[in-house]
């Protein structure tokens, strides 16, 4: 394999691994395990339909978890179409890639590390996809479906791909300033966090909001869905080692620790705040755990990252009591659990990747992320607000009032959740109190 062919691989092999294969050969250990960890970062999106499903309502459930469903179909497309190659196309410059890979062409046969080509471009393919459904959950129950498919197309190519070219290809201009993020902090979380936030914004808030409560229509979606996400997450984090080695198992052991201190945490503080501790906050504080420590995970010792589990669920705690006082009606509070634990993550990053002697003084590195995280915040955010601006002009963004309270499933798609023999799955949940 040419030594082009693996500078992709560089942020995420660690420099001393790039050393060591300089002229690789495909490993076969490698690449099954690759291929493993892909299926289970597809298997996450699935999971993640369950999960804004069940915290949807019952007359919205089937488009919620249709925003998931379809970000599969089309940016499994859009990669392979031009997505791949605008991240990582070889011969680009500090912003973008070139678009020599289109149409993955120019892949049969190369080798990526010691994993086919074709192998790494499925597993970020995996990672292009969540990062559009996980904005989906700032505006279900009142996004229009088209409006959506055709924002978050443009989105995946102008705003994801050359996001991952900045951190993740050895071209883009913050991987040359030395930024850290392992599996996607910056990349997936902040830029969904904040996207989502700029898009829950300018759609406006639901009908009835913030009077009316928008409660949870299914707990035990909700549960299912986390489960799916943490067993999907570690191909998520260990898979970003492109190899079955020392880091992977890092990120895999860190993978299982940082969500349990999280979801501890969360429970610990729900329980002081309403005097219960609830199975949504269990979910919520453990897929926030995830988040916080994605960009950390290959970076930190086991024992720090339990403080990043800890302040991520703390932080992000934080910012869903504050949602209250915000105007933007962030419907599953995407920015306060992905846009606030990246960001969490991304810092602390900075700051314990000593443990493990990886990154610079840690004063420079924490520096070198909140620019990171600066950059990722800003060009996420005024990229989206244009995107949605352009859309606008094509179709309106937003169903119509009727749709709206009656619930879009039926004006979207034609189909319902539930018959109406079984609303009783619908029945609301009881949120604090007795």
């Amino acid at each position: 394999m040419k030594l082009k062919s693996a500078l992709p691989l560089a942020p995420l092999l660690g420099g001393a691994a790039l050393a060591q294969t300089a002229t690789p050969e495909l490993n076969t250990g490698d690449t099954a395990w690759m291929l493993v960890a892909s299926a289970l970062v597809l298997l996450m999106t699935p999971g993640l339909a369950f999960f804004y499903g069940g915290l949807s309502r019952t007359q919205s459930v089937l488009n919620t978890m249709m925003m998931s469903v379809v970000s599969i179909g089309l940016v499994g497309i859009l990669w392979m179409v031009a997505g791949y190659s605008i991240a990582f196309g070889p011969g680009g410059n500090p912003i973008v890639g070139s678009l020599d890979n289109a149409g993955f062409n120019g892949l049969a046969g190369q080798l990526t590390g010691t994993i086919p080509s074709y192998v790494f471009a499925a597993f970020q393919a995996m990672f292009a996809i969540i990062a559009l459904a996980l904005i989906s959950g700032a505006v279900i129950e009142r996004m229009r479906f088209g409006a959506f498919v055709l924002f978050g197309a443009l989105w995946s190519l102008l705003i994801y791909a050359p996001l991952a070219h900045w951190v993740w290809n050895a071209d883009g201009w913050l991987f040359k300033l030395g930024a850290l993020d392992f599996a996607g902090g910056t990349v997936i979380h902040i830029a969904a966090g904040v996207s989502g936030l700029v898009a829950a914004t300018v759609l406006g808030s639901r009908i009835g909001f913030p009077r009316t409560a928008h409660v949870p229509h299914n707990v035990p979606f909700v549960l299912l869905g986390a489960g799916l996400l943490w067993f999907g997450w570690m191909g998520f984090n260990a898979g970003s080692a492109l190899a079955a080695n020392q880091t992977a198992a890092l990120a895999f052991m860190t993978t299982l620790i940082a969500p349990a201190a999280a979801m501890l945490t969360w429970l610990g503080l729900e329980s002081l705040r309403n005097g219960k501790p609830t199975a949504v906050g269990a979910a919520t504080g453990l897929v926030v755990g995830l988040v916080a420590i994605t960009p950390a995970c290959g970076w930190v010792s086991p024992l720090a990252s339990v403080l990043v589990g800890a302040l991520g669920a703390a932080a992000s705690f934080a910012a869903v009591q504050y949602k209250t006082r915000m105007k933007a009606d962030d419907s599953l509070d995407v920015f306060a659990c992905h846009g606030v634990a990246g960001i969490v993550g991304a810092l602390l990053t900075g700051a314990l990747a000593f443990t493990t002697g990886s990154g610079k003084p840690w004063v420079d590195q924490v520096l070198i992320q909140a620019l990171g995280v600066l950059a990722a915040v800003v060009f996420t955010g005024l990229g989206t607000f244009i995107l949605l601006k352009l859309v606008s002009l094509v179709m309106p963004l937003r169903v119509p009032a009727n749709q709206e309270i009656v619930g879009i499933d039926v004006s979207a798609h034609s189909e319902q959740g539930y018959s109406d023999s079984e609303t009783g799955l619908g029945a609301p949940v009881f949120v604090g109190g007795d």
